[in-house]
């Protein structure tokens, strides 16, 4: 009997898997401030990842966020906090974290309010639904629309995120005038595109909408905060732009210079960073390393976008010399020489650049370029470009002097019989020598 074909599935991408197993140990965050910048489900992932990967924060982040979510009416990820919160407790053998417990309130499981929560909410949608329907029956645009939108407002309380997309998607058939201002519509998509493109990867495309926003009209808490733009944005453009870009679009850029004003440490990074202050500039970047991945967006990409950073600051520090000492590189660098010529080897490999390194006597050289055969093949180049464009403009006069036209027969003269309307006809009143190219 034939053996079953045998297919080999490729292994699946597991950096994200893994950068969520990681443990934070020495956060600086004031979860108390932190967690004011949010509402709704914004506040309660974003505790809900402290909570996850930060053990000294965890058992504060679980109690804030059944806190936030007993104002609402989701019972169901009310349990679930608990369960963590059970788990939690449950694995605190540690005695600092005895103590802490002792000295603060636990809340427990309380059954009564989920039942009590669970009777409102079916009243409460069996109210808001009746309200629909006479809006409905009066045919008034604008009751309809606000009553859609209250049920999805509703589901959104309830947990029941497919049901209010489909209750705000309905609501829009309904729109007769804009809510918003246009810059804040603006604003929110451009912050909501740049959280998508940072998903996806695409970093610098990241860092220009993040930069296109508005702090006037940043106010996306359900979503993200200003602070959260300026780091999305500054951390993209470090890894992505280069000197001119980076001194344009966001140092002397008058809109997110405010973003930066929000966050210090990133904005004193930026600057060390475009006065070539790397060694300051990368120690700052790693004292704030324990506070960005604490953050359910930037966490899954912050090893790669300090990467191309520290990749960047080589690249720049190398471009303008020959040749470079690797000790004295490894010293502005806070590396040793080791490390640092196996980054080099890396970035050579890559491309990135275009140098060989000496390694019995640590220096770095540039690659030889041959500048004189580079002048000479841009020169012919450019003369083969000349000659292109000089015979297309001969070409055009010719037909010009020669009256060679086309003609759309369907709008100037008609159509003919026996022609299509709109065809083209090529009149040619008299022959010529065609021009030799």
């Amino acid at each position: 009997m034939a053996e079953p074909m045998v297919v080999d599935v490729p292994l699946e991408d597991n950096e994200n898997n893994e950068a969520e197993c990681y443990v934070v140990e020495n956060p600086s965050l004031d979860l108390e401030t932190y967690a004011a910048s949010y509402t709704g489900f914004a506040k309660l992932y974003r505790l809900m990842f402290i909570a996850d990967h930060c053990p000294q924060l965890r058992l504060e982040a679980l109690k804030m966020a059944i806190s936030y979510v007993m104002t609402t009416y989701n019972v169901n990820l009310y349990q679930t906090l608990h369960k963590k919160l059970a788990e939690a407790i449950a694995s605190a053998g540690l005695p600092d974290v005895a103590v802490q417990m002792g000295s603060q309130d636990i809340p427990v499981l309380d059954t009564m309010w989920v039942e009590a929560k669970t009777k409102k909410a079916a009243i409460k949608l069996e109210k808001l639904d009746t309200d629909l329907k006479n809006y409905k029956t009066n045919s008034i645009k604008e009751s309809i629309r606000r009553g859609h939108d209250d049920l999805g407002d509703h589901y959104l309380d309830c947990g029941d995120l497919t049901g209010a997309l489909k209750c705000y998607s309905r609501a829009r058939d309904y729109c007769t005038s804009g809510k918003d201002s246009n810059q804040s519509i603006l604003t929110r998509l451009k912050c909501a595109a740049g959280l998508a493109e940072l998903a996806t990867k695409k970093y610098k495309s990241a860092a220009k909408q993040f930069l296109a926003a508005s702090i006037d009209h940043c106010d996306y808490s359900e979503l993200l905060s200003s602070n959260n733009v300026a780091v999305y944005g500054g951390l993209c453009a470090l890894a992505t732009f280069d000197r001119s870009e980076l001194q344009k679009q966001v140092i002397v850029s008058s809109s997110f210079k405010l973003f930066l004003e929000l966050e210090p440490q990133l904005r004193d990074i930026v600057f060390k960073f475009y006065e070539s202050k790397y060694a300051s500039c990368l120690r700052l970047l790693d004292e704030i390393r324990d506070n960005l991945l604490l953050d359910m967006y930037l966490a899954p990409h912050l090893n790669s976008l300090y990467m191309q950073i520290r990749n960047r600051a080589l690249i720049q520090y190398f471009s303008p010399y020959l040749s470079a000492d690797m000790r004295l590189m490894a010293a502005a660098f806070n590396r040793t020489v080791t490390a640092l010529e196996d980054e080099l080897m890396q970035l050579i490999l890559d491309g990135q650049i275009q140098a060989r390194i000496d390694s019995h006597n640590k220096i770095l050289y540039a690659k030889d370029v041959d500048q004189r055969s580079t002048t000479f093949e841009r020169s012919l180049a450019m003369g083969k470009e000349y000659q292109r464009r000089t015979s297309m403009l001969i070409l055009r006069a010719a037909m010009l002097k020669n009256q060679i036209h086309v003609k759309n027969v369907g709008r100037e003269t008609g159509p003919q019989s026996g022609e299509a309307p709109g065809s083209s006809t090529s009149l040619t009143p008299r022959g010529f020598d065609p021009v030799p190219l």
